[in-house]
């Protein structure tokens, strides 16, 4: 057995943001789809992630923020008095196992059903390009609907969202938020112009297109302040309907990070690469030269192993890093890493649906 310590800092304690964390290595949001048609928290989701807690901070799960916010089916909500009640189960249990957690914040735009939508709308997007593939109902999978344009009087609206989620966060217990704008939903959505062909104020120019993205983390930062609030960026991957990225990525981001740097962010945390798939990037995209525009702590997620962490931390690279689908079957990925203890690799299968098996049945080592 191997003390990895002596070889870098990522075990050892931080402060980022408002937080006093016990190590550098986060849980990443991982999707686990295990909830009622309600999106209620219950036990089951308190023991889950009570049990890796000894992760410096824990992301919950993208969790809707609305009604209209969602895509899948089995996923959580943060909108109503009991999803709230269900989420103060689950942040009552990290922090008795000494842990903290955040919420991030989704809304998932044109990727949804009219299934899942409120009285069988359309999905809202920034303009009526429809997604490709299947999403998920009770019913089983169903192909994604076509969206229909957000009006530009409806915007404010779809940030009152944002702001009442966040507020509800507050009074669930969580430490903090991050919001979602990443993985091809609703505000990564915006920020492409591969989905957004607006020709109002949120779109055309990447003055515009960013302009969503700026006014949900400013409605976010005055419920949470800044030192509580993280953004989640993926600027080239596909994912949520084979979303092509923008156009002039560099260009993209390297406007909107420096304007991110006003709200003096708890954190960056970048999708490095293909979200669950590769850390290919395409030519002429350089993501250590965009996350360097970050004033702040970066966060680095997407197909680590300890190795690469260790390396990229030692070049100054990252701050912290996010492990996802090895907290699944390790919930005790941390000492396991620390200590280079064998891994447990979770099978596909287990990866969403069900109840507690392949959920909160993995031991610890030992």
């Amino acid at each position: 057995m191997t003390d990895n310590s002596y070889r870098t800092d990522l075990f050892s304690p931080a402060r980022m943001g408002a937080w006093e964390l016990k190590n550098r290595i986060f849980m990443a949001p991982v999707t686990r789809s295990r909830y009622e048609e309600t999106g209620i928290p219950t036990e089951l989701h308190a023991e889950y992630y009570a049990q890796r807690a000894g992760a410096g901070l824990i992301i919950a799960e993208a969790t809707n923020i609305s009604p209209q916010g969602r895509g899948y089916a089995a996923t959580p909500g943060i909108w109503s008095d009991e999803q709230v009640a269900g989420w103060r189960k689950v942040t009552d249990a990290v922090h008795a196992a000494g842990g903290k957690i955040i919420c991030q914040l989704w809304h998932v735009g044109r990727f949804s059903s009219t299934e899942l939508q409120p009285d069988g709308q359309a999905p809202v997007a920034p303009s009526a390009i429809s997604a490709e593939g299947n999403t998920y109902t009770m019913e089983g999978f169903v192909p994604v609907s076509m969206p229909r344009a957000l009006e530009t009087d409806e915007i404010p609206g779809i940030i009152d969202q944002y702001r009442s989620a966040a507020k509800n966060a507050k009074r669930a217990g969580f430490d903090g938020v991050e919001v979602h704008s990443a993985n091809s939903y609703l505000l990564d959505q915006f920020l492409r112009d591969s989905t957004n062909h607006r020709t109002d104020q949120y779109g055309g120019s990447i003055k515009n297109r960013a302009r969503l993205t700026l006014e949900v983390t400013q409605a976010v930062v005055e419920i949470w302040g800044s030192e509580r609030v993280g953004i989640r960026l993926s600027p080239v991957t596909p994912d949520a309907g084979n979303t092509p990225p923008d156009s002039d990525v560099m260009g993209l981001f390297s406007y909107l990070i420096p304007q991110l740097n006003a709200f003096e962010l708890a954190y960056l945390h970048f999708v490095e690469g293909a979200t669950a798939a590769s850390r290919h990037v395409p030519e002429g995209v350089d993501l250590d030269a965009l996350s360097a525009m970050f004033d702040g702590p970066y966060l680095g997620n997407n197909d680590y192993d300890l190795e690469l962490a260790i390396e990229r931390r030692k070049q100054g690279l990252i701050d912290a890093v996010a492990f996802g689908r090895l907290f699944i079957a390790n919930p005790d990925l941390v000492e396991r890493l620390r200590n280079d203890l064998e891994l447990t690799v979770a099978p596909r299968e287990s990866y969403y649906g069900g109840g507690s098996k392949g959920y909160t049945d993995w031991p610890t080592h030992g």
